[in-house]
Parts: structure tokens; C-alpha cells; sequence
């Protein structure tokens, strides 16, 4: 069923939407628009970008300058720490809530709002936008399928998507995570801080718009096996 659930425009200031950023000066200017046309607040982070990012970072910024924040690495460090960078810049707004947000397009700004109303309602501390694998390309289906079930067992969570970029936070949930993660295993690392910390977390089903640029990035089969190495050192050590 439909929710009517809406956000006000005066609560949408409470909302700080997290975007890292590396190399994508062709999709980036127009996500951030779109995301600050509706209201939010954005930390976007160049995350050492070599292109022009950074260039359209900030001739974005200045369309939006009291809804948007630039932060940028020196060098590339990595989606995980350039998460934990705009995570620890949001913070210090002290907003209500905290989304991150992928910075190719493959995100639907409109559901910004479908994954902030259970933390609204005081229904979950954390919610996870899930895609659905049926309508994912084939390629990126396995590696994903492979990666939830490996992330369910060494931290278990049970959850249908771990490997999403898409993901909503009460500010006092956000202060728990403790993010070490420098790339894509950030994602597997969320679930891993959501049930370390007991949170109530609740899973909503997004769009995804899939592009060959979009497929290009995130988790395949190189990016699964190191995730899945780490997370047994992870095992093994904690």
C-alpha cells in the first residue's frame, strides 16, 4: 500500500544527506541538485577525485550555498572513509537524521522521504534501502546475492540487501556506528555496527536506476572476494 507519509519542509533541514564522491563529474552536479531542490541538507565528499568533481562540487554549491557542504580528500582514500568523513561533518550539525546517498544516480531522490519515515515514526534507529535483485542486471544480482548472505553470516543480521550505497540513521544511532572501513566493505560493515549496537532497523525497498556507469562501480566479484577476506580477518581478530 501507498504511504501518504510526507515531510515537512521545516523538518527537511534536520535531514543531512551524506554523499561521497570519486570521479563523477559527468552524474554528480545533477544529484546534488536534485536532492537540494527538495530541501536537504548534503555533505558531499570528493574523495580524491582525478577528473573534474571537485570543479562541479563547487559550482553546485554555489546554486545551493545554504543547503550544501564541500569536503575533499587529498588523495583517494576510498568510499568507506569518505563516508566516515561526511558522517563526522553531519554530525557536527547535529541533525535529527543522516541518509547516505551514492553520488552516480542510481538513487531516486524522492525516496530520501520513503527511507526517513519509520526513523520519523520512531518505528527504527536505521533503515536500509534495499534494491530489488529481480530487476538487477545479472552480473551485479550474483555478486550482491553472494555478498548478503556472506555479510548475514559473519554478522548476524538478516537483511535482504547489504551491499546498498542507501541507507537512514537517527542522529543518536549514527554516533554508535563505528565505521573503520577504508572501501566497499563499509557496506557489510553498517550491518555489522547496526547489530553490534542493537539498533531497530527496518528494511524499505527503493528505486534503482541501472546505467553502464552505475553497473561499472560497486560490488563484483574482484571487490566480493576482498570483502569476504577482510570479514574473516575481521572474525578471526575482533
Amino acid at each position: 500500500m501507498e504511504s501518504n507519509f510526507k515531510i515537512s519542509d521545516e523538518d527537511k533541514k534536520d535531514i543531512y544527506i551524506v554523499i561521497p564522491a570519486y570521479n563523477e563529474e559527468k552524474r554528480v552536479g545533477k544529484v546534488l541538485e536534485e536532492v537540494a531542490s527538495l530541501g536537504y541538507k548534503i555533505v558531499v565528499v570528493n574523495d580524491g577525485s582525478k577528473d573534474d568533481t571537485l570543479n562541479v562540487l563547487l559550482n553546485t554549491q554555489k546554486k545551493y550555498p545554504n543547503n550544501i557542504y564541500v569536503l575533499s580528500h587529498i588523495i583517494n582514500r576510498g568510499a568507506g572513509a569518505a563516508t566516515r568523513t561526511g558522517l563526522d561533518a553531519a554530525l557536527l550539525h547535529n541533525p535529527k537524521y543522516i541518509v547516505t546517498f551514492d553520488a552516480d544516480g542510481q538513487h531516486a531522490p524522492g525516496d530520501i522521504e520513503k527511507v526517513c519515515e519509520p526513523l520519523v515514526k520512531g518505528d527504527a534507529d536505521a533503515v536500509i534501502g534495499a534494491r530489488p535483485f529481480e530487476d538487477m542486471p545479472r552480473s551485479k544480482n550474483f555478486a550482491n546475492t553472494v555478498m548478503t548472505y556472506l555479510t548475514q553470516f559473519f554478522y548476524k543480521l538478516k537483511v535482504k540487501d547489504s551491499q546498498t550505497g542507501f541507507r537512514a540513521f537517527t542522529v543518536d544511532a549514527a554516533r554508535k556506528l563505528k565505521i573503520e572501513a577504508q572501501g566497499y566493505i563499509i557496506s557489510s560493515e553498517f550491518i555489522k555496527e547496526i547489530h553490534r549496537n542493537n539498533l531497530k532497523f527496518e528494511e524499505v525497498t527503493i528505486t534503482t536506476i541501472y546505467t553502464p556507469e552505475t553497473q561499472a562501480k560497486g560490488t563484483n566479484a574482484v571487490v566480493g572476494i576482498k570483502i569476504m577476506l577482510r570479514m574473516i580477518k575481521q572474525k578471526i581478530f575482533d
